[in-house]
């Protein structure tokens, strides 16, 4: 049912022993989606703060990111299983940060599984590895290897199509924005887009990669006719494109302030805490991420 949210059980026992399903919500038919968490990297919650999912097909299914560990990437496989035993053929990641890449390890084992992402993933989940095995130990289980990180099969440098069995799902790579590896994924049959986090709802942007990029690809995205979207953090299905103009406000902000501050003379460190200030009370987790916006913004734009 759509927008019905479910706890999907077990498919039987001797299933994935002791592992928990996700609470789904199927948005739209054979859309179901994870909603994450609105939690930050210090929070033991962490590795469950990004909205995952898959779409089923009628040969097969596919796989919208993956989560942030090991044991995410595994209650996501259950909860697949609890809902159709159709063979998963692909695991598609929006991008290559660790709350949606790091359960990919739980696919791995998936015969004739294909792992999909932009032709920068690759290279930014190389440049990351390190990082990942340092930072998100815990994350990866008790062993943490670079094997774990699992890189794409599949590189998508400009478009691709995906058959699923009368389903097609559109990927479509973008140029630098939120990170360097920003990848959307429409479903053709419900018009659903999968966003990634070229959008955030609710909790503040991240900015990893161009403001200015990312303020372009949005405004190319605006104007496409979708039913829905599925942002990358925030609700599991959102109007579009109206979902986006929180997010347009603040980015647009963003620039226009730490522009108007460099002209003037202003150093980073004071913009940090007067750029966007206006916007403080509409984001959740604003502490967490702003300063970082306008120091990324800041380095970006002072070499206009």
């Amino acid at each position: 049912m759509l927008g019905a949210c479910l706890w999907l059980g077990l498919a039987g026992p001797g299933s994935a022993t002791d592992v928990s399903p996700l609470p789904i919500a199927e948005i739209a038919p054979g859309i179901f989606v994870h909603q994450g968490r609105h939690v930050s990297l210090e929070d033991p919650a962490r590795a469950d703060s990004a909205n995952i999912g898959f779409i089923v097909g009628e040969r097969c299914v596919a796989i919208v990111d993956t989560g942030g560990s090991v044991a995410m990437g595994a209650a996501l496989l259950v909860t697949v299983r609890a809902a159709t035993e159709k063979p998963i053929c692909y695991v598609i990641n929006s991008h290559g940060h660790f709350d949606h890449v790091l359960g990919n390890a739980a696919f791995t084992d998936l015969p004739g599984v294909q792992f999909a992402g932009h032709s920068n993933l690759a290279e930014n989940l190389g440049a990351s590895t390190d990082f990942f095995l340092r930072q998100f130990a815990a994350e990866l289980g008790p062993a943490p290897a670079a094997g774990q990180i699992v890189l794409p099969t599949l590189q998508v440098a400009d478009r691709q199509e995906l058959d699923l069995g009368g389903r097609a799902l559109e990927l479509q790579a973008h140029a630098t924005a939120h990170s360097h590896a920003d990848l959307t994924v429409y479903d053709r049959e419900t018009g659903t887009l999968w966003l990634g986090d070229l959008l955030f709802m609710e909790r503040i942007p991240a900015l990893d990669g161009s403001l200015l990029g990312w303020i372009e690809v949005m405004e190319r995205l605006q104007v496409i006719a979708v039913n829905r979207v599925v942002p990358g953090h925030g609700p599991a299905s959102a109007p579009w494109p109206a979902a986006s103009l929180p997010q347009m406000s603040y980015l647009q902000s963003l620039r226009d302030e730490v522009r108007a501050g460099i002209g003037a003379g202003e150093f980073m460190e004071d913009l940090m805490k007067t750029a966007g200030a206006q916007q403080r009370s509409q984001w959740l987790l604003h502490e967490f991420n702003h300063e970082r916006n306008v120091s990324r913004a800041f380095t970006e734009l002072e070499w206009e």
